[in-house]
């Protein structure tokens, strides 16, 4: 029988419950961390999905949109998709934007303009657009007359110019008609080397840029008319139309590459969530301990009084309980505050902005996974404190306390089972959280073996004639020595450090490596095939030393490899990025620059035969098909069936002209195309080069592989702060797993210092033997904490963010030394305290 109430219970507790949470602030401290990272990160989550699906139609433009390039649909295709519900078409392509006419220098620094910028010139039919809206910095915005356009503030800016002046596209002049605000579809539209210019599809057509062979996109989106559902649309499509190289979406996979950022950052954050929850239940779990160490006196006279062990549970699963909510409560408050936050500061690298909004689901579930982890972890301290008699505990200081009761044990099974059930029900992908969830275990199991087995090395090693080393040595495995808790606070501590060394390493040098060591000035897009000869000897006069290199460029879409369709897979291989969409293709009769043959011989030069193919090794690896088998390839509508003749290692950092595959000349040659060239020159001719090209070839597209490297570098450095944020939570969660355990072990260690200065021994002595202890630690784990933090590393650049691994050991090394420094600190600082204990009041607590 209890021999007090519920009501007594609290009044004890609240009574015994410090109002500053002192001794359990390690509790809220590591809910908080761990409930308000869940929180923000399932709240941003959805706030983008929901923002992403909510604007699905206005970003794609339609319900449906079917693409294809360097070809417009055929009219009987058009009056197809007429019957589905409401057409509009669109038509897009790089091209160079140049003002129109001479205007002379001015204070307004108009004369001080770039002579061309590259730009997305995009021309609508009248209906654009059929969702949202177009919105304009002045004015209201109505169909274009065919020699009006309208510009982004980026052009506007570049160009210096404004609404009345006049542009230049190829061979047509518009007037500037107002300055865009808003393009309802510009996500859907992907990434773009340039600011937008959008004109009337008659238009585009004066330009004289659309020309066979020309690199444009025909898009035509349809509004569909009731009845019809656009996944099943799509579906049909598809499959009836496989042959015709289309890129289909609907208004639920409006932006495939913002969708697929997010699953990539989706995962990244879900592995820091469930890692930083684990880790801040072993938090948890020290803290509590600590408390209830601290609470040994009040725990046994309650006992010696008559109190039950239901009753000492009861009162201290109240105060932990008070301390856990309000620690939940604070954790879920700023999770779903947060969110506006992090989208004020990641600006470009988020797909979209989403406004503030509560999302109920993602604070409720991180709210169930704080209660199962206070539960869970606060279980076997309170379980030791419930069952031990009274004599147990007042000897607690100086022996080691008993296992956990049966009871206790199968509650915490349970609670550990729904943990589980949580986290894959609630996944988006449960078996990659299976994945983090059994390694974090197995890592947890690693480290608490390791634990087990340097507290009994210690035991059995031989005694050290040094009194310091003897007594370090000793404290590893004294009775009431936390060896296994420190050792997984400090394993996970280091392995942490390791990983975002790895990880902001290997990110700074994928952004190094944007700019290889020698990289093309410019690539010039859209040169006439027959003019070939004419451009080089036009480039060579701009700059004698130039060097050039000119391919012919098609787009195609792999429909077949082997006797597999790539329509009748359920789910691409992993890797297979070059099975989505169109890519580009050329042919070539010698081994183009930036390849390495490895395996098979490439074509005569004057080859005839049946069309040959030259695939990139890896993909080779990707899809299972080597030297003999087939390739199929629809280009411009028509399927081209090769034989693989050669496979290449392609070296994709150069810069140059990469392609997958490469085509015997027989192949493609009477196929309609553009050339594609780059020129690596001197810096100081790229301005003549653009004139000069400009006004010999009116068509062509000039792209500085400066501005590129600039904009694809500052994206990845967004990314890379936005990624060692997020990582950081699980470092503080892992410094407060550490300070957890130091706390946990302060009451045996104030034992032991004041036996030890009552012997005689100075605070240095007794710091000094702390300081071995943990450099003893330290250095036995630094090895396996560069194994599981490089490994946890590698992970995430490479499997889910698809970067190359190349940390900077150095650098990785001296985080990890770092990391010993300030965990030994941290272990030194929590023995400060100790030193002014004086030895006679002490004496007389124990």
């Amino acid at each position: 029988m209890n021999a007090i109430g519920w009501s007594a219970s609290w009044r004890i507790a609240r009574r015994d419950l410090h109002l500053g949470f002192r001794g359990l602030r390690l509790l809220f401290l590591c809910l908080f961390l761990g409930v308000a990272t869940l929180a923000a990160i399932g709240s941003l989550t959805a706030a983008i999905t929901q923002e992403l699906s909510d604007r699905g139609r206005n970003l794609l433009g339609g319900d449906i949109e079917i693409a294809m390039t360097q070809r417009e649909a055929r009219l009987g295709d058009k009056e197809a998709f007429r019957q589905l519900g409401t057409l509009s078409e669109t038509i897009r392509l790089r091209a160079m934007a140049q003002r129109d006419g001479q205007i002379q220098p001015s204070g307004t620094g108009r004369g001080d303009a770039p002579p061309a910028v590259l730009t997305e010139l995009k021309g609508v039919d009248t209906l654009y657009p059929l969702y949202g809206k177009l919105t304009l910095r002045k004015g209201t915005y109505r169909p274009l007359d065919p020699d009006q356009i309208l510009i982004g503030d980026a052009l506007a800016e570049r160009l210096d110019v404004r609404p009345g002046d006049r542009l230049r596209y190829g061979t047509a002049s518009f007037t500037v008609a107002a300055i865009i605000a808003h393009e309802p579809d510009r996500l859907g539209e992907g990434f773009t080397l340039g600011p937008v210019a959008i004109v009337s599809l008659d238009g585009l057509r004066r330009t004289g840029l659309i020309q066979p062979g020309s690199l444009y996109s025909s898009k035509y989106r349809i509004r569909l008319a009731p009845g019809f559902d656009p996944a099943t649309v799509r579906k049909d499509m598809e499959k009836a139309h496989e042959a015709d190289g289309w890129t289909l979406k609907d208004r639920d996979r409006a932006a495939p590459g913002a969708n697929r950022f997010i699953e990539r950052m989706g995962q990244f954050l879900s592995l820091i969530g469930l890692a930083a929850l684990v880790i801040a239940g072993i938090g948890v779990s020290n803290g509590v301990a600590s408390y209830l160490a601290a609470k040994r006196g009040g725990i046994a006279t309650l006992k010696v009084l008559g109190a039950t062990s239901i009753d000492i549970g009861r009162i201290y699963r109240m105060q932990v309980g008070a301390v856990a909510m309000l620690g939940i409560v604070t954790g879920l408050i700023v999770g779903a505050l947060l969110p506006p936050l992090i989208v004020a500061l990641a600006g470009d690298v988020l797909p979209v902005s989403p406004g503030f909004r509560l999302h109920p689901i993602p604070l409720l579930t991180s709210a169930a996974y704080g209660l199962l982890i206070a539960f869970l972890f606060t279980f076997p301290p309170l379980g030791r404190a419930r069952t031990q008699p009274a004599a147990a505990i007042f000897r607690g200081a100086v022996e080691s306390g008993s296992g956990i009761d049966r009871r206790s044990l199968a509650a915490m099974s349970a609670a550990g089972a729904l943990l589980v059930a949580l986290a894959l029900l609630t996944a988006r992908e449960p078996l990659f959280s299976a994945a983090v969830l059994g390694a974090t275990a197995a890592v947890l199991l690693l480290l608490l073996g390791l634990g087990w087995a340097i507290r009994r090395l210690a035991l059995i090693a031989p005694r050290p004639r040094r009194p310091l080393l003897r007594l370090a040595l000793a404290n590893l495995h004294r009775p009431g020595a936390q060896t296994a808790a420190l050792i997984v606070a400090l394993g996970l501590a280091l392995t942490l450090f390791v990983t975002l060394a790895g990880i902001q390493t290997s990110l700074d040098s994928e952004i190094r490596n944007v700019v290889p060591d020698k990289a093309p000035n410019q690539f010039i897009l859209d040169i006439p095939s027959t003019q070939a000869d004419r451009f080089r000897a036009i480039a060579l006069r701009q700059a004698p030393e130039a060097q050039l290199n000119i391919v012919p460029a098609l787009r195609g879409t792999i429909v077949a490899y082997g006797a597999q369709r790539v329509a009748d897979l359920q789910q691409l291989p992993e890797g297979a990025w070059f099975l989505r969409g169109e890519r580009g293709v050329t042919y070539s009769a010698i081994l183009p620059q930036g390849s390495d043959l490895t395996a098979g011989q490439w074509w005569p030069r004057d080859y005839t035969g049946p069309p040959l193919v030259s695939l990139d090794e890896e993909a080779a690896k990707v899809m299972q098909i080597g030297i003999g088998d087939t390739l199929t390839v629809s280009i411009l509508g028509r399927e081209i069936t090769a034989r693989i003749a050669s496979l290449r290692k392609v070296n994709w950092d150069t810069m140059g002209f990469n392609y997958i595959l490469v085509f015997s000349p027989n192949a493609l040659a009477a196929a309609p195309h553009s050339m594609t060239a780059t020129i690596t020159m001197d810096a100081r001719h790229e301005g003549a080069m653009t004139r000069a090209l400009l006004s010999a070839f009116p068509g062509v597209s000039v792209i500085a592989v400066g501005d590129v490297i600039d904009q694809v570098g500052t994206i990845m450095t967004q990314m890379s702060r936005a990624i060692v944020a997020a990582a950081s939570v699980a470092i503080l969660a892992g410094i407060a797993v550490l300070v957890g355990a130091i706390a946990a072990s302060r009451q045996a260690r104030s034992y032991d210092s004041v036996i030890l200065k009552t012997l005689g021994a100075t605070r240095g002595q007794i710091l000094a033997g702390q300081a071995l202890e943990y450099g003893l630690l330290a250095s036995m784990l630094a090895l396996v904490a560069l194994a599981l933090g490089t490994t946890a590393a590698w992970f995430v650049i490479v499997r889910i963010f698809e970067f190359s691994w190349s940390p900077d050991w150095p650098i990785v090394l001296a985080t990890l030394g770092g990391g010993a420094l300030l965990t030994l600190g941290i272990g030194l600082a929590g023995a400060i305290p100790l030193m002014s204990v004086r030895p006679a009041r002490a004496l007389r607590q124990l």
